[in-house]
C-alpha cells in the first residue's frame, strides 16, 4: 500500500514527526529479495536519491569542507575521510515527479565490509561503537570495488562458461597449427573412450580407457582438462572445442596469477547441453552476488544512467567512489573524469539551495526544509511505496526521503520542471543540465568549477580570491576573531582598509584582506622581519606566524590531520625551510673544473 504524506503544513510537520517514514531495512537474510525489487523501481523511477551514515566524522573544525576551501582543498579533505572511515548504512531511493507528486521508494540498506571469499578483501581499519559493530557484522550485506573486483578474479578460482566471442583467423603459426591439431585429436579420442565406456565391457577396460584418454568428472559427467600456457592458446583451445557440438568450454583461472585451464565437459544431448549451461549461469550469478554484495545497488544505479540526488556531492561521491570503484584519484581533475563516467549525472541539493540565496544551516537538511516551508508556499504530496514495517521503533534511512522531498521542493521554487520528457532521448530534464555535476563548494554553476575564488562565510554570498587570504597563528590563546581583529588595527597601513578576521579554530585564523595586494603585502612583512611598529613587532616576537594559501594547500593535501591546525600549518612551513635549504645546499656546492693544472670553481665565474 503507498504511504501518502504531504509536506507542507505546521500540521504535516507535527504528523512528520510523530510517525515515522517507513523505509525498508534490509541487511544480509533479505538482499536478494530486495535487489530483485529495487532494481524495477530503479528502471521505472526517473531519479535516484542517495545517503548514507559512515562510521565516523571530523575530529576537528578545520577537517571540515570550509567556505574558504577551493575544489582542490575540499576534494582533498574528502578523500582523506573517505579513505578513513566506512560506510555502515547506505539508503537509496528510486523516486519519480508527477504532477507536482512524488513516488517515492525508499530502501535503506546495512553494510559491513565482510571478505565472504576469504582471499583478504576486502580489509580495512575503521573505528566504530561496539554494540553497533556486532549487529552490523551479523548482518551487513559485505561489498567489493570494481577494483577488488578484479584483484579477486585473479586470486580466486571459479569457472565460467566460456561466454568470450572467438574469431577463427585464417593466419596461424606452425606452433599454433601443430597445438590445435593436437587439441582435436586428444579431445576426439577422449569422446571417443567416453562413449565406448557405456557399451557393456570390463570395468578394468572401461578405466583404462579413461585414464589414457586422461578423462575426469565435472558432476556427473565426462570432462577433460586442456593445459594452456598464454593468452593466444586459451583462444586456440576454446576455438577448437567449438567443433564438437556436445562440448561444452569452461574456462579455469587458477589461484593467483598464472596459467589458465580450459575444461571440455560432455554433454549427452542437446537437452543436457542446455540444462548444464544454465547450471553454469546459475552459479556464476551465485558467486557474482557473494563477491559484489551491495556493489550491484551501485552497478544497477549506474546502468540505469538515472540522475542521481544528493545533498552533499563531493563527500558523497568521494564515499561511493572509495568503497564501490576503486582507489580515489590524486586529484579533482581525475576525481571528476573518472566519476562522470560512471555517473554522467549528479544532482546536489545544496548548490540548488544557492540558487535561492546563502543560508546559514545549508547542511543541515530539517532546518533546510523548515527554512523553505516558512519562506515558500506550496504543497508537495509525498507517495511512499514501501513494504516496511512501520511498527518498527528504530527505522534508518530517512535522510534519503529528505533529499527527495528537498529537491522536488527547490524545483518548485526555482520553476525548474523535475519531470523527465517521455521520448527516451535524455535521462534529465532540460532545465536541470546546468546544475549537473558541480563540486566546487562555492561555485553555483558547472561553467567554471575550479576556481580561486572562495567564501569566507557559509550564510553570505561574497567571495574572494585565495590571493587575498593569510592565515595566522601563534597569538594568544582564546582570544576572539573580534578582538584579534582590533589587535590587529593599527599595527600597519595594511590593516587601515577593510578587511575581516575568522577563526578556524582555536589556533588558527584567517584574515580577509578585501583590498588586492594587501596580503601579499603583510607576508612579505612578516618574512623580512623589519621593524615598521612596535606593536606589529611585538605580536610576532610574542610568535605570531602568517602564511599563505598555498601552505594551507599543501596542508590539506599531505594528510596532516592534527587537531590544531596551527601544528600543521608549522609542520608544513617546517618541511618547506627543510626543502628549500637541501636545494639552496645542492646549488651551493661548488662545480670544479680543472684547466692546464688549475683548479677553477665554476660557481666563482
Amino acid at each position: 500500500m503507498p504511504f501518502r504524506r504531504s509536506l507542507c503544513t505546521q500540521a504535516a510537520a507535527r504528523h512528520r514527526r510523530r510517525i515515522q517514514w517507513p523505509v525498508k531495512q534490509v541487511t544480509k537474510s533479505n538482499f536478494s529479495e530486495a535487489l530483485a525489487e529495487i532494481k524495477a523501481c530503479i528502471l521505472n523511477s526517473d531519479y535516484v536519491a542517495v545517503s548514507f551514515k559512515q562510521t565516523g566524522g571530523h575530529s576537528a573544525p578545520w577537517h571540515k569542507i570550509l567556505p574558504i576551501d577551493t575544489a582542490e582543498t575540499a576534494y582533498f579533505k574528502a578523500k582523506h575521510a573517505a579513505e578513513r572511515f566506512q560506510i555502515l548504512q547506505f539508503a537509496v531511493c528510486p523516486f519519480s515527479v508527477k504532477a507536482s507528486k512524488l513516488i517515492a521508494h525508499p530502501y535503506n540498506f546495512h553494510l559491513f565490509p565482510r571478505d565472504e571469499l576469504k582471499v583478504g578483501m576486502p580489509s580495512y581499519s575503521f573505528s566504530c561503537q561496539s554494540s553497533y559493530l556486532t549487529a552490523m557484522a551479523q548482518e551487513g550485506i559485505s561489498y567489493l570495488s570494481k577494483a577488488q573486483e578484479s584483484a579477486t578474479n585473479v586470486q580466486i578460482g571459479h569457472l565460467s562458461p566460456s561466454s568470450c566471442t572467438v574469431h577463427s583467423s585464417s593466419v596461424h603459426s606452425v606452433a599454433d597449427s601443430l597445438f590445435t591439431e593436437r587439441i582435436r585429436s586428444r579431445v576426439k579420442n577422449w569422446i571417443r573412450a567416453c562413449k565406448d565406456s557405456n557399451k557393456t565391457e570390463d570395468a578394468l577396460i572401461s578405466s583404462l580407457r579413461k585414464l589414457i584418454s586422461g578423462s575426469e568428472v565435472y558432476g556427473s559427467r565426462p570432462s577433460l582438462n586442456i593445459d594452456v600456457c598464454s593468452e593466444c592458446q586459451i583462444k586456440l583451445a576454446l576455438e577448437t572445442l567449438k567443433e564438437f557440438v556436445d562440448v561444452v568450454p569452461l574456462q579455469l583461472p587458477k589461484r593467483g596469477a598464472g596459467v589458465q585451464a580450459v575444461r571440455a565437459v560432455l554433454t549427452s544431448s542437446q537437452e543436457d547441453k542446455n540444462l548444464l549451461e544454465k547450471e553454469l549461469q546459475h552459479m556464476e550469478q551465485e558467486q557474482r552476488e557473494r563477491v559484489l554484495g551491495f556493489r550491484e545497488v551501485i552497478d544497477l544505479i549506474s546502468t540505469s544512467q538515472r540522475p542521481v540526488v544528493v545533498h552533499n556531492s563531493l563527500n558523497d561521491f568521494a564515499f561511493i567512489h572509495s568503497k564501490f570503484l576503486a582507489p580515489l584519484p590524486l586529484t579533482m581533475d581525475e576525481f571528476r573524469s573518472s566519476l562522470h563516467l560512471i555517473f554522467p549525472h549528479i544532482l546536489d541539493v545544496n548548490h540548488l539551495m544557492k540558487e535561492i540565496g546563502p543560508f546559514e544551516k545549508m547542511n543541515n537538511m530539517p532546518a533546510a526544509i523548515s527554512y523553505l516551508e516558512r519562506r515558500f508556499s506550496g504543497s508537495i504530496d509525498m507517495d511512499i511505496s514501501s513494504q516496511a514495517d512501520t511498527d518498527k521503533v528504530n527505522i534508518h534511512g530517512h535522510n534519503v526521503l529528505r533529499v527527495c522531498h528537498l529537491f522536488v521542493k527547490l524545483c518548485s521554487i526555482l520553476k525548474i520542471s523535475p519531470e523527465v520528457p517521455e521520448d527516451g532521448q535524455s535521462h534529465l530534464s532540460p532545465s536541470l543540465p546546468r546544475h549537473s555535476n558541480i563540486f566546487n563548494p562555492c561555485s553555483s554553476n558547472s561553467t567554471n568549477p575550479i576556481e580561486d575564488d572562495v567564501r569566507i562565510w557559509t550564510g553570505n554570498s561574497r567571495t574572494i580570491s585565495i590571493n587575498n587570504l593569510v592565515f595566522l597563528w601563534g597569538f594568544e590563546s582564546g582570544i576572539s576573531a573580534r578582538s584579534l581583529k582590533d589587535l590587529l588595527c593599527d599595527t600597519h597601513d595594511v590593516f587601515s582598509e577593510e578587511f575581516d578576521v575568522r577563526m578556524l579554530d582555536r589556533t588558527c585564523a584567517v584574515v580577509v584582506f578585501w583590498t588586492p595586494g594587501f596580503a601579499e603585502c603583510f607576508l612579505r612583512i612578516i618574512d623580512s622581519g623589519e621593524i615598521i611598529s612596535t606593536k606589529l613587532t611585538g605580536l610576532i616576537s610574542g610568535g605570531l606566524k602568517a602564511a599563505g594559501y598555498e601552505t594551507y594547500k599543501r596542508v590539506c593535501e599531505s594528510g596532516l590531520r592534527k587537531s590544531d591546525l596551527a601544528d600543521c600549518l608549522d609542520q608544513a612551513m617546517d618541511e618547506t625551510e627543510i626543502l628549500s635549504g637541501t636545494v639552496k645546499s645542492q646549488q651551493e656546492q661548488p662545480v670544479i673544473y680543472w684547466n692546464n693544472d688549475e683548479m677553477i670553481n665554476l660557481n666563482d665565474l
